[in-house]
């Protein structure tokens, strides 16, 4: 059996910032990734570029040098890789945690996690797994058809193809005009009667104009109501409309793995914006010695945190796991 003073599930750049905190304060730990290292940067847009500054990105206290001011995801990957290589942070990937269950009275805070290649049990836990993993669905028959993506990747595949792309915020807006600009014909399908007020001062007036002149359709206050091979179908406010259509880039933003969080026994609201139960001052969740870090803590409003207003998760719990661990020595 591994037995570990903490484990850390997630290893995002919250995560990564706790096994810092935790190496520094010299206690045993592992962090567990289903994926790979930073694994929803890595699936990012192949060039994008961060809305934030690369200092606001630092963790660690190291510097994040980038040729501009704003980093590109490349260099994201590069700055989280060494990171881990530098403070020989204990991180195993692509191994995939599915349950944890309490062994005996949890005021001295002991669990078994459950994952696809293993067990561990463990004093406390930190919970860092994020959101962009889980896609906010539309719920509309043909979902789930290979020409409807969650994710974008790259606008070289939709060059020459009718495009859907479904939303208003950030993502939806920059996928339409990149795309737009490589050669595919867009739509856009949007709820509201207007884009999102949220859009980044340099993409709205440009997305904006695009609509304005008619070089992207936008259908206002519309949605998705089925999803065919060939064809989408709107309902907008003139009625049920269906347009050719060769993909469906739906941009609706993400929302955290609830499924793996019941699986881990934490307590969550039924209603939105759905924050697991947690004490918003030690970031202790509902199970004792159990704690959520990052943007897991605002629930279904991913638009509230970020990586740079994180970024204090990490020493704040840490500090509270080595005080527990200190105590049940003493006893």
């Amino acid at each position: 059996m591994n037995i570990h003073d903490l484990i850390i599930i997630g290893g995002g750049p919250t995560g990564l910032n706790c096994a810092i905190a935790a190496e520094r304060a010299g206690i045993d730990y592992l962090v567990l990734e289903k994926g790979v290292l930073v694994n929803s940067i890595y699936h990012f847009p192949v060039n994008m570029t961060f809305f934030s500054t690369s200092k606001l990105l630092e963790i660690g206290e190291t510097p994040f040098i980038s040729h501009g001011e704003k980093p590109t995801r490349r260099e994201a990957l590069e700055y989280y890789r060494r990171l881990q290589q530098s403070f020989g942070l204990r991180v195993r990937t692509y191994e995939t945690v599915q349950r944890m269950e309490q062994l005996r009275d949890t005021r001295q805070g002991q669990y078994r996690i459950f994952t696809d290649k293993g067990q561990y049990e463990t004093h406390s836990v930190v919970v860092a797994t994020g959101f962009y993993d889980t896609p906010r669905l539309m719920n509309v028959r043909g979902e789930s058809l290979p020409k409807v993506k969650h994710y974008y990747d790259d606008a070289h595949p939709y060059v020459g193809q009718k495009v859907l792309v479904v939303g208003a915020a950030n993502s939806a807006c920059q996928v339409a005009l990149e795309i737009w600009r490589k050669g595919a014909q867009v739509t856009m399908a949007i709820r509201d009667d207007k884009i999102y007020k949220g859009v980044k001062y340099w993409i709205k007036p440009d997305i904006e104009n695009r609509i304005q002149e008619g070089s992207i359709k936008a259908y206002f206050n519309s949605s998705v109501q089925e999803i065919h091979p060939r064809e989408a179908v709107l309902q907008t406010p003139e009625g049920t409309l269906t347009i050719d259509n060769d993909w469906v880039l739906a941009m609706t933003g993400y929302v955290p793995n609830y499924t793996l969080l019941e699986n881990l026994g934490l307590d969550i609201p039924g209603e939105e914006p759905r924050i697991p139960i947690h004490n918003p001052d030690t970031l202790e969740a509902s199970l004792p010695n159990v704690y959520l870090a990052g943007v897991l803590c605002a629930g279904m409003e991913t638009s509230k945190l970020f990586i740079e207003n994180t970024r204090d998760h990490g020493e704040l719990i840490i500090s509270q796991v080595k005080k527990r661990l200190e105590q049940l020595v003493a006893h």
